[in-house]
């Protein structure tokens, strides 16, 4: 992955602010325990959930149970928003993340996947052919969310960072 470019939106920004460096936004969404999964129900509201994600080689992995709504929206449209960050006003930084998701399916892939599952989040799936098991019976499907846009919310001083990609 090419790294972005930063660009500070000062009319969002304290003039003392700078833009987070990607170097940082990166390393909250390679660090964070939980995201916000925000996707579309088909009668246009939205549904939101919290879901834990796994940054890797430049796209976040989320798996959701085959039954769930959130699958159900993503089969019927892609375009999602994954946001991570603090409950805090003034310390921290908030991270929000753009883009399409993309089903994987490949086996060899899912079980690089599945590892990483396992160590940062001590979760324990069993790869299927193109599936994650749960070993309750839950079947999960993952897809990757690749960035179209990225923003950064800095709160100390508060800045707003937009990471532009080649697809946005």
């Amino acid at each position: 992955m090419i790294e972005p470019t930063p660009e500070l939106h000062a009319g969002f920004s304290e003039p003392t602010a700078g833009p987070v460096p990607w170097a940082e936004a990166e390393r909250i969404l390679g660090s964070a325990e939980i995201f916000w999964l925000s996707t579309v129900r088909p009668d246009g509201r939205p549904h939101v959930t919290p879901l834990p994600a796994v940054w890797d080689g430049g796209a976040l992995y989320i798996c959701t149970g085959d039954q769930e709504q959130k699958a159900a929206n993503l089969r019927r449209n892609p375009y999602c928003a994954l946001s991570t960050g603090t409950d805090k006003l003034h310390d921290g930084t908030d991270v929000v993340v753009e883009g399409s998701a993309e089903r994987i399916t490949d086996h060899g892939r899912l079980v690089e996947l599945a590892a990483l599952w396992k160590a940062r989040h001590d979760w324990n799936y069993r790869v299927l052919d193109d599936t994650f098991d749960d070993g309750a019976g839950h079947i999960g499907l993952v897809f990757a969310v690749r960035p179209a846009k990225v923003l950064a919310f800095g709160k100390k001083p508060h800045s707003q960072t937009r990471y532009r990609f080649d697809n946005s």
